[in-house]
């Protein structure tokens, strides 16, 4: 086929399922060469168009044409696909820990695919694994070849899963949220990979990449031109620069009008504490391989020296990667980790002066509650929504009985913006933002005076991460709620929090006023996050200050 031609040239695809159009008359195509970024919200179609690419969605039916080097992938059999997977197209999926196989070695992994595509033996394909792990800049890929998927960081895992798509060297690499579950250092640093990668076998091969995401920020640094699906359709397509500066289509305007904006009022100087941690310390135990394990386990000490206060009415926001010790700092305060030295103080009294299971102890954790990364897996697929949120009620509030708890809940999901008949149905017929406001209504329903709010908006498109963040606003406005807001993405963070938190290897590394912390970072740990967050301009910043 002529280079002058698309490599991928979708036309007039419709896909649905049954009576239902998931995606209609998608006219798309894609450069040898090019980086094209597939944006939209979840449910806008956009992974399933890719996953159609390779045929991968099951049951569904087609319409039009998916040309990819002149040939209609949509008449190809089943066997004649398995030879252009992994081969001519790769894909790097959003959860490594789910494409990847726990039993095998990532080694045998890598191996697979060349064994297939191209018949090497098991000594060729191990030195070529090697070299992929070298490049995709795993240390010591000697040794990391024969490591497992758990043994791995989340950043090690998504380079590995990149090292395996590049094994055939493929012509077209799809990548679906590649960098969404990643810290904001590993992402630059799997954005910056990814880029060298495609540099290379560009010039070479000519390899294009389709990136399919929600992260404007990873959109304006990584691809060259942008489409834009609402949906099922696909409502624009420009270069990146043109895209992001004169927005044509109010579906794209009001996506890059979704940045976290700041909305929150001063503390009072006279609000109380409702938090104090002193000299808070965490240790977990670790087994110890060898001889040196008949003689007992070693400890590894994930909090250090860490001091903290929160007031009535404060978000106090906690930054860092992966291992910091964020969560595990929560987690004590949730009384769920016993803390090996230091103090934490609930308005004023020893956390460690509660008895385990007392009536104290569950009086205190109606004071406490959380809201967890995951609206997905934090809620029970086998409880209605009126049972999740009225749980917290029969334990903590048993004078209610089965009429006023319904009304009570029926409040509370009124409060966070859910319809009245949310009430008898499951969380699977939620949207992820909606799940979100359900396990927000549930930690509202014993009113508590300090909520943990452990990445809450991570896993949500930006539009939702706007919503939800605003109901969070308000309600801390209404009810004088404390926050301990953890997360890695920055925007959040300057959004959200008062004063804001940087720890490292377990230890505080800078803290203060969130906005003059981030204008002027004194600590170079700070100054790295704030590089690798790809943050809006300084300008804003300072125009707030001011």
């Amino acid at each position: 086929m002529s280079n002058n031609q698309p490599l991928l040239r979708i036309e007039d695809l419709s896909i649905g399922f049954g009576d239902k159009s998931v995606v209609r008359d998608l006219n798309l195509a894609v450069s040898r060469g090019e980086r094209v970024a597939l944006v939209g919200e979840s449910g806008s179609g956009k992974s399933v168009t890719a996953l159609s690419i390779l045929r991968l969605v099951q049951h569904a039916k087609y319409a039009g044409r998916i040309m990819f080097d002149g040939e209609d992938l949509l008449s190809k059999s089943e066997q004649q696909m398995r030879g252009v997977r992994g081969a001519d197209i790769a894909m790097v999926f959003q959860e490594p820990m789910t494409a990847l196989n726990p039993l095998y070695t990532i080694g045998k992994q890598i191996a697979e695919s060349l064994r297939l595509h191209e018949g090497l033996r098991p000594n060729a394909a191990r030195a070529r694994g090697i070299e992929l792990l070298r490049r995709t800049g795993i240390p010591e890929p000697e040794r990391r070849i024969d490591s497992f998927p758990h043994q791995l960081s989340g950043g090690q895992r998504q380079r590995a899963m990149i090292a395996m798509a590049l094994a055939c060297r493929p012509r077209l690499l799809l990548a679906d949220e590649p960098t969404t579950a990643l810290d904001v250092t590993v992402r630059q640093q799997i954005v910056d990979l990814l880029i060298g990668l495609q540099e290379q076998e560009a010039a070479d091969r000519g390899m294009a990449v389709l990136l399919i995401t929600h992260d404007l920020n990873l959109v304006r640094r990584f691809a060259q031109r942008v489409a834009v699906m609402e949906k099922g359709v696909l409502v624009e397509t420009n270069t990146t620069e043109a895209l992001f500066t004169n927005p044509q289509h109010p579906y794209t305007q009001r996506l890059l009008d979704s940045e976290p904006r700041r909305n929150i009022d001063p503390v009072p100087a006279t609000a109380p504490n409702v938090l104090d941690i002193k000299g808070l310390a965490v240790d977990y135990r670790m087994s110890v391989k060898g001889v040196r394990g008949l003689f007992g386990s070693a400890k590894f000490r994930a909090v250090q020296d860490v001091d903290l206060t929160l007031r009535r009415g404060e978000t106090v926001g906690i930054v860092g990667e992966s291992g910091s010790g964020k969560s595990t700092m929560a987690s004590t305060v949730l009384g769920l980790q016993r803390a090996a030295a230091g103090e934490v103080k609930i308005g004023g009294r020893s956390l460690a002066s509660f008895r385990a299971s007392s009536a104290e102890w569950c009086a205190l954790c109606a004071r406490m509650q959380v809201v967890f990364q995951d609206p997905f897996g934090s809620l029970s697929p086998r409880m209605t929504i009126e049972q999740i949120v009225g749980e917290g009620l029969r334990v903590h509030k048993p004078s209610l009985d089965a009429k006023a708890r319904s009304a009570r809940v029926a409040e509370l999901l009124e409060e966070v913006g859910l319809p009245a008949d949310a009430l008898l149905r499951y969380p699977h017929e939620f949207s992820g933002g909606q799940r979100q406001r359900i396990a927000i209504a549930r930690a509202l329903a014993v009113e508590p005076e300090l909520l943990v709010l452990d990445e809450p908006t991570s896993a949500l498109d930006v539009s939702v991460q706007q919503q939800v963040l605003g109901l969070l606003t308000r309600l801390q406005k209404k009810y004088g709620l404390s926050y301990l807001f953890i997360t890695h993405d920055l925007a959040v963070m300057r959004a959200m929090a008062h004063r804001v938190v940087v720890m490292k290897s377990g230890r505080i590394v800078e803290s203060g006023d969130t906005l003059q912390v981030l204008q002027a970072p004194s600590h170079p740990y700070t100054q790295s996050l704030l590089a690798a967050s790809m943050q809006m301009p300084e300008a804003d910043t300072r125009e707030e200050l001011a």
